[in-house]
């Protein structure tokens, strides 16, 4: 099967939606002095006319089977990535706050607990939001084969 037909069938059973957990925690160290503690790389406009955030959560508005991303933030930078989502058009499911960084493993764990208590069946694509990707088709396509492979258990 097609990765459109494939896209057509899970539509319409509704058996599984994709859970986008967008990782926003960077320090803003790396791309100093543009990139700083209080504004790092992912809130920066640094290779479109959107933010690093807001093209990692522009590819999750196909029709796809995406559910509202779920974001994981530092709590400081909580309103700017609020902003930022408020400008595309996007209402997350939650923005879950950092009280302090604890790199990547904590905050995939909270998000999939966070889900868990909501969704028990919730499947997760977890997404840092400071990468680029330049063919989203054949990210979508990636996608699609995970989900298969998740869905086959």
């Amino acid at each position: 099967m097609d990765t459109v037909a494939s896209l057509s069938k899970f539509h319409e059973e509704g058996t599984a939606q994709i859970h986008p957990v967008v990782l926003s925690g960077g320090a803003g160290t790396r791309l100093w002095p543009l990139s700083r503690a209080s504004y790092p790389k992912q809130l920066l406009q640094l290779v479109s006319e959107r933010s690093m955030l807001q093209d990692t959560v522009a590819r999750n508005l196909t029709d796809i089977g995406f559910a509202a991303p779920l974001l994981v933030c530092n709590e400081s930078h909580r309103f700017l990535v609020d902003d930022q989502l408020r400008q595309i058009g996007v209402t997350p499911q939650a923005i879950l706050l950092e009280p302090t960084a604890r790199n990547t493993g904590p905050a995939i764990a909270a998000a999939a607990l966070w889900l868990l208590a909501r969704a028990p069946d919730a499947l997760m694509l977890v997404q840092p939001s400071d990468h680029i990707i330049a063919a989203p088709q054949a990210f979508h396509a990636a996608v699609m084969r995970g989900l298969a492979a998740a869905q086959a258990g």
